[in-house]
């Protein structure tokens, strides 16, 4: 049974900007001549491995809505040099837009029933939505 997990994206103002810092990320990589692989370190590991890894993504909060989310590749427990157990949640650089959808802060990730994810959207550029930054200002004028 697939499960997800949930997590604000700190420092990110869009999913363009998320987009942005992984391909920034992507191309120092290559520049290095190093393989790119986009892990996102947390300090708690998850124990759920199994259902992660069975279609399981991240799910972004930026700006205080769930906005997008991407796929679990991996997850890597390690203990770093302080001693401190953490995870790498290896992820697929595709980043998904999501259903908008409010979401309070919280500390680290929290676990996301298959069931309460939100769907997929068709991008704006795509012809299916509104550009990111619109519909944002459109949901809090209460016209969306």
């Amino acid at each position: 049974m697939t499960l997800h997990l949930i997590k604000l994206c700190v420092g990110a103002t869009s999913i363009a900007d998320l987009e942005d810092w992984i391909a920034q990320r992507a191309e120092a990589a290559r520049k290095a001549g190093q393989p790119f692989e986009q892990i996102h370190v947390t300090r708690m590991v998850p124990t759920r491995r199994e259902e992660l890894l069975d279609g399981g993504a991240l799910y972004w909060v930026i700006k205080g809505e769930v906005a997008a989310r991407q796929r679990l590749l991996d997850l890597r427990p390690f203990v770093d040099g302080d001693g401190v157990r953490r995870c790498g949640l290896v992820l697929d650089p595709t980043v998904v837009p999501v259903e908008p959808r409010p979401s309070r802060p919280f500390q680290g990730w929290r676990y996301l029933k298959a069931s309460e994810a939100p769907r997929d959207l068709a991008r704006a550029e795509d012809g299916g939505a509104l550009p990111e930054g619109l519909a944002r200002e459109l949901r809090e004028l209460g016209l969306l």
